[in-house]
């Protein structure tokens, strides 16, 4: 009889996870590969942060989630000029994240940008194999003069 509630506690204790099964296909490490935006206004899209931006995602079991992407060509800064420019050109931030069908929310706990502080982040996923598709939802962008409503649509490969 302990052998058997030893197992049954066993089992119980080994599946329990912080992230849902439908998320567990996420976890690990993402390698950009190509990110574009779209305008919601019909202009055309265009490269984030330039033709070769590099960056990261990583997806925890723990259920948290860090990103951080920079554009390409990017200098060390002295002036608050170019200091300023540096902010403009990258992009970063982690939270606790959940898996609702085929998005994942974020719910933003530092960032590069405090003003996404506490926010929840929507991001919609397509996964094949080892490339994940991301596509975020229409927002004002923190980045571009005017803050024009885009979303992005990034491509990510599974890091091995």
């Amino acid at each position: 009889m302990l052998k058997w509630i030893t197992l049954f506690f066993s089992l119980l204790v080994g599946t329990q996870t912080a992230v849902a099964d439908d998320g567990a296909k996420l976890v690990g490490i993402w390698k950009l590969i190509s990110c574009e935006t779209q305008f919601q206004d019909g202009r055309d899209s265009r490269p984030c942060f330039g033709k070769n931006p590099a960056g990261y995602i990583i997806m925890t079991s723990q259920a948290r989630m860090m990103a951080v992407l920079e554009g390409e060509g990017r200098k060390p800064g002295k002036t608050d000029e170019e200091l300023a420019a540096l902010f403009r050109t990258m992009f970063a931030y982690t939270g606790m994240y959940r898996v609702e069908g085929d998005k994942w929310i974020t719910k933003v706990d530092v960032s590069w940008n405090p003003a996404w502080h506490g926010t929840e982040q929507v991001r919609f996923y397509k996964l094949e194999s080892d490339r994940l598709q991301v596509t975020s939802a229409w927002a004002p962008s923190p980045l571009l003069p005017g803050a024009p409503m885009v979303r992005g649509v990034l491509m990510w490969e599974r890091e091995k």
